[in-house]
């Protein structure tokens, strides 16, 4: 029997029109979408790795060229054009998303080239902001960057890659490298920040030690803006996989790449991530912020020798209220509560979140090898997490 992770139920089928031509990258301003409602006849098509190989070793460009030659002549085995592809994957997973219909998909199901079909799917950012953000004042230590063991000028050459909403490209606290960042979000020039929650992680990982501002865990090292998410912190999974697969093909063996993001279980995502990350890239994941477990939550779930999924506490050692549990997979917990971070425009705002958490743990990660020092209180799955530190 043909192993096929999604079922597809013919409730949802109905919705779908061939002959709807509209893009679904991006919710318009008047949609409404939550984490997890399926986007109507978008499908994401992953391949058997002996049917066509993702090759992780190849530059970008050339492994999006022969990822999209195969996608094109793949569907043209069932007449359907090559218009109707969004995405394509070439690095990380071996596939694409594209729109389909109810006779399309299940001909493609049918196909022993094909490993497994899912549906896309929305995801918007969950995470609180406390007050305004404000302007640039002297320099001051935020706790959590305290609590891990305080901060280090980096002099190192790897490279920390957020995957997020884009990061403030010209804040004078960080260092961003703008020649490899990127943006998949449609209608953006650029990975430019014009959420905030992207510049926020980028800070707490390695905001400059100079006179403004933070300071970061790993203070000034080099931040690539992977942007996959829009000005309302919100996108497709299908863009946010283009974001894995693009560092995947990009980053190096020793860097680390963030992604304070998370969702229903999704396996086109957890299988993107750990492909890049057994090429030596590390990712720190933050482990969601809906207080269950952890391993119902993507990709979060992902576990992997240079993957680390992180939960969240407050000044007191004490586990966040909101924060998801459950070992495996969380290796450890970091500062979550109450954290002061750079922001869009230049700015600074303090934000609560497993999303805060995973950055503080992307930092130490990039100094080298983790250590911790005691345990979170009030773990509620009862096996508490150790607290990370450099």
């Amino acid at each position: 029997m043909r192993k096929i992770v999604f079922i597809l139920l013919s409730g949802l089928l109905f919705l779908v029109s061939c002959e709807k031509e509209e893009v679904f990258d991006q919710p318009n301003d008047e949609q409404v979408v939550k984490t997890g409602d399926i986007i109507p006849g978008k499908f994401i098509v992953v391949f058997n790795s002996d049917a066509f190989k993702a090759s992780i070793d190849l530059p970008y460009e050339e492994s999006q060229l022969e990822a999209q030659k195969y996608a094109t002549a793949f569907l043209s085995d069932f007449g359907v054009p090559s218009k109707q592809i969004d995405q394509v994957y070439g690095a990380t997973i071996s596939g694409f998303s594209a729109e389909l219909n109810e006779l399309q998909v299940n001909a493609l199901l049918n196909d022993k080239r094909v490993a497994y079909i899912e549906p896309d799917r929305w995801f918007v950012l969950d995470y609180k902001i406390e007050g305004k953000p404000v302007s640039a004042a002297a320099q001051s230590i935020p706790w959590g960057i305290t609590r891990i063991g305080g901060y280090v000028n980096y002099t190192g050459t790897s490279k920390a890659w957020v995957i997020d909403t884009g990061i403030d490209l010209d804040h004078p606290d960080l260092n961003v490298n703008t020649s490899l960042s990127k943006t998949f979000v449609l209608r953006t020039k650029s990975a430019n920040d014009d959420n905030g929650h992207g510049s926020h992680v980028a800070g707490t990982i390695a905001a400059k030690n100079d006179a403004i501002g933070v300071v970061g865990v790993a203070a000034g090292a080099p931040l690539v803006a992977v942007k996959v998410l829009d000005r309302r912190g919100s996108g497709a999974y299908s863009t946010i996989i283009s974001g894995v697969n693009y560092v995947g093909a990009t980053g190096v063996a020793g860097d680390v790449a963030n992604m304070s993001l998370g969702g229903p279980v999704y396996q086109a995502l957890d299988d993107a991530i750990l492909a890049a990350s057994n090429k030596g890239i590390k990712f720190c994941l933050a482990a969601g912020n809906e207080s269950t477990d952890a391993n119902l939550s993507s990709p979060a779930r992902v576990n992997g020798t240079y993957i680390y999924t992180i939960s969240a506490m407050d000044n007191a050692d004490k586990f966040a209220s909101f924060s998801n549990y459950g070992n495996p997979p969380i290796d450890y917990c970091a500062p979550g509560v109450s954290i002061y971070s750079t922001y869009k425009d230049g700015g600074y705002a303090t934000l609560s979140g497993t999303s805060m958490a995973s950055p503080h743990a992307c930092g130490v990660v990039l100094l080298g090898a983790p250590k911790t020092d005691g345990y979170v209180l009030n773990d509620p799955d009862g096996n508490p997490d150790p607290i990370i530190h450099r």
